[in-house]
């Protein structure tokens, strides 16, 4: 595996952001912890979605085998969050209840034993040239209503305070039911993606491969993965950032070109936290 280039920028600021990346010899993830719906904290020093954030890359550094599979991880980041923090502060049984409490988070992972990349939540990627994304099936009618609520003249503030149950409500009846999250309960494993590379000869003519190869070669595949801080995810991290401030200069609350369930907060330099990593990989 190879990197060809990466960033990770934060909304507000490093110290706040709730993306996180990791690579090892095995893995490269990006890790997107989700915007709190709550004002309570598990850990005191820093809001849920970066905690969240914080563990799951802790697991993949620490305790994902180099031949796990999707499900592997799946069951093991849940019993790592579920041990490591539900079980030891006593909220296992109050977090059943509420999901908004819980530590919750998104990933994508590429691993290079599989040659897969694993879609768990709300992220995006691109492979050999083709977009994937894994969003959220309710955010786009939550998203409209802001829209309608600020079009009637809410401000943007008070248009996400009005939607934040309508959020909470889509969390308590679909969480791990209708669609994925990592957040320390079982995974829905059917809203999580897989998508294995394809093997690709490496010289140009099938015939002169087959006649010089006695084994198949794979050329170089390029993968991007990206938190959905990007709307609009490009094959460069350039392309990307140009697309996200064109979207931030003319439309900055997200309400036209792309609807979102929030937009730009004053003081903040985007929407949200963003992370971007781009590598190529050879079999």
């Amino acid at each position: 595996m190879k990197i060809i280039e990466s960033s990770i920028i934060g909304k507000k600021s490093p110290e706040a952001c709730e993306d996180g990346m990791v690579v090892t010899d095995d893995f490269i993830a990006v890790i997107d912890g989700s915007t709190s719906k709550t004002p309570k904290h598990l850990n005191p020093d820093m809001k849920n979605g970066r905690y969240a954030m914080m563990l799951i890359s802790e697991y993949i550094r620490e305790e994902l085998k180099a031949d796990a599979s999707v499900d592997d991880f799946c069951q093991g980041v849940t019993a790592y969050i579920y041990n490591k923090v539900y079980e030891k502060l006593g909220v296992e049984e109050r977090l059943k209840e509420h999901p908004e409490e819980r530590l919750t988070a998104s990933a994508i992972l590429y691993s290079r034993t599989r040659n897969e990349v694993w879609m768990v939540g709300d992220c995006q990627a691109i492979i050999d040239g083709k977009l994937y994304e894994n969003g959220k099936p309710y955010e786009q009618e939550i998203a409209r209503k802001r829209v309608e609520l600020i079009e009637q003249g809410l401000s943007p503030a008070e248009a996400r305070k009005q939607i934040e149950p309508l959020l909470i409500k889509a969390m308590l009846s679909g969480q791990n039911r209708t669609y994925t999250v990592i957040d320390g309960f079982p995974i829905y494993r059917e809203g999580v993606k897989v998508v294995a590379l394809k093997m690709k000869p490496a010289s140009s003519s099938i015939e002169t491969y087959f006649q010089e190869q006695t084994k198949p070669v794979l050329s170089l595949n390029e993968v991007v993965l990206a938190s959905d801080g990007y709307p609009f995810l490009k094959p460069t991290l350039a392309a990307s950032e140009a697309s996200l401030a064109e979207q931030i200069a003319n439309d900055p609350q997200n309400i036209h070109s792309f609807i979102a369930t929030k937009g730009i907060v004053e003081g903040n330099k985007s929407f949200d936290d963003r992370t971007y990593i781009r590598f190529s990989v050879e079999k």
